[in-house]
């Protein structure tokens, strides 16, 4: 695998199962950030307000690489840290995962607990499909509207996903894999000679 690759899940998913009566379910995301991946959390929370445990844990590319995970009242080290070691194991990364755990009455011990938490994740992982993707950069491209014909042509023409938008003038968002940015800023200033504003 190319130094500028990275193994990270395909998109959203979710897989369940019971155990003694305890009923877990593995939720996992994409997360390019921080702040996306507590955003899943917070979500996965809201919507699952009545579980006994929400476990969350993520892995995001930063500088440097941002581990996290919380055991949300279950023993120490019996829930969270699990599902963080399925996520390094499988050595995924931009992924955040969140395992809800509805209480069945019975206790699962430690062990039970850390292969719960850990099938969960195995399992959420599975059903969202592991990928392997190339670090991207978000690009701001604003331009007249004189100019956006041209430039949603180059930003097609590249192949990357985007979204356009179009206020007082024409705004355009585009994922673009980093080796590929430099270039499409300048064929993107040269087409316009020089008028598009680029974040």
């Amino acid at each position: 695998m190319p130094a500028d690759t990275y193994r990270t899940v395909a998109g959203r998913a979710s897989a369940g199962f019971e155990v003694r009566g305890s009923e877990f379910v593995g939720h996992v995301s994409p997360a390019e950030t921080v702040e996306a991946a507590e955003a899943f959390v917070a979500e996965v929370e809201r919507e699952y307000d009545d579980a006994t445990h929400n476990v969350p844990a993520y892995r995001v590319r930063a500088d440097p690489l941002r581990e996290y995970a919380n055991d949300d009242g279950e023993p120490s080290g019996s829930a969270g840290k699990p599902a963080l070691n399925v996520l390094q194991g499988e050595a995924v990364e931009n992924v955040a995962c969140v395992v809800t755990r509805y209480y069945g009455g019975t206790n699962l011990g430690y062990g039970g607990l850390v292969r719960a938490y850990s099938r969960a994740t195995s399992e959420a992982l599975e059903a969202a499909r592991i990928v392997e993707e190339r670090p991207h950069v978000r690009l701001s491209i604003t331009v007249e509207y004189d100019d956006s014909g041209t430039v949603r042509g180059i930003i097609e023409s590249s192949g990357n996903a985007f979204d356009a938008a179009y206020g007082e003038r024409a705004s355009f968002e585009v994922r673009v894999p980093i080796e590929e940015a430099d270039e499409l800023r300048d064929r993107l200033r040269s087409a316009t000679s020089g008028r598009a504003e680029i974040e």
